[in-house]
């Protein structure tokens, strides 16, 4: 079943065109919206087992940007990363290249929301180039140490099991619908009926499009071991954290203790929200990005 999204009006009038380009070896499939002659393009990284669908919402509030959002590998249309893991280092590696490859003119802003917050940091640590860096939702301590820690140990122990089972049960428990559905409802913080239907649909739809066990498990695993701290304090560039009062992952606290381990970075935290500010406030979380974006810097 398709639910409507409350923003395909907005999305609708944004031309996109889809694209495939070879990094490290691996097809990565990426979505081209907005004008290619835009003076600003916005790079955007997708979280844990989503794919470009996720940030499209996002993508329909900032018309007048070039905005190329990929599926990571291993996920939605894009092939697994091979030889190489599907770790934080893997896909900080696969963003750098994937930048580079796609050769950018003008302003080059990189945006990661959750997951894809620590593979923007840790690539741009690691010496991507990049004018401003903006993270949604990021991972800014360890997912165990988060206000629902235990819920994190039950989906540690959840992979665990994925991965000691055999391969078709293994396989079909990462894809059981009644467990998406349960993260699906852990996450959204909305008390609109019809808008929580729709996210419990698109992860319904997109939550388990991925290419084979191994990818999600090693995923996984990169996502609860590492997280944003890491590598702030080598982003030299303007960074903007946009976080939420209701994250179950990273509590507010940590988010301030985030900010101040960057040497130039803004945090904005809206209320009434968790960790689904692109699906919930996608209006909000592109006011912050516009205003930032805005903002006259020093030559």
């Amino acid at each position: 079943m398709n639910v409507p999204s409350p923003y395909d009006e907005l999305l609708a009038r944004i031309p996109v065109t889809v694209h495939t380009v070879t990094v490290l070896g691996s097809d990565t499939r990426y979505w081209d919206y907005g004008d290619p002659a835009a003076t600003t393009t916005i790079v955007m990284v997708h979280g844990f087992r989503g794919d470009h669908h996720g940030l499209e919402p996002v993508v329909a509030q900032l018309p007048g940007f070039r905005i190329i959002s990929p599926d990571l590998p291993g996920f939605g249309e894009s092939g697994p990363l091979t030889p190489i893991r599907h770790d934080i280092a893997g896909y900080g590696r696969w963003l750098s290249e994937l930048v580079d490859a796609l050769s950018i003119p003008g302003r080059t802003v990189i945006l990661g929301h959750s997951f894809g917050s620590i593979i923007v940091a840790a690539a741009i640590a690691g010496g991507l180039t990049a004018d401003e860096v903006v993270l949604v939702n990021p991972i800014a301590a360890p997912a165990l140490s988060g206000p629902r820690g235990i819920l994190t140990r039950l989906a540690v122990f959840y992979y665990w099991a994925a991965a000691k089972l055999p391969e078709r049960l293994g396989f079909a428990l990462l894809r059981n619908r009644v467990i998406v559905r349960a993260m699906s409802i852990t996450m959204a913080k909305t008390g609109d009926r019809d808008l929580r239907r729709w996210i419990h649909n698109q992860h319904d739809r997109y939550f388990s499009a991925f290419a084979d066990r191994a990818v999600v498990l090693e995923a996984f695993t990169a996502s609860v071991g590492s997280d944003v701290s890491e590598f702030a304090a080598a982003i030299p560039q303007p960074t903007l954290l946009v976080a939420a009062d209701k994250d179950d992952i990273t509590p507010v606290a940590a988010q301030h203790r985030l900010q101040a381990l960057f040497p130039n970075a803004s945090l904005r935290v809206i209320p009434d929200v968790g960790h689904l500010i692109h699906y919930e406030v996608p209006a909000r979380a592109a006011d912050e990005i516009r205003r930032f974006l805005a903002q006259e810097r020093p030559e």
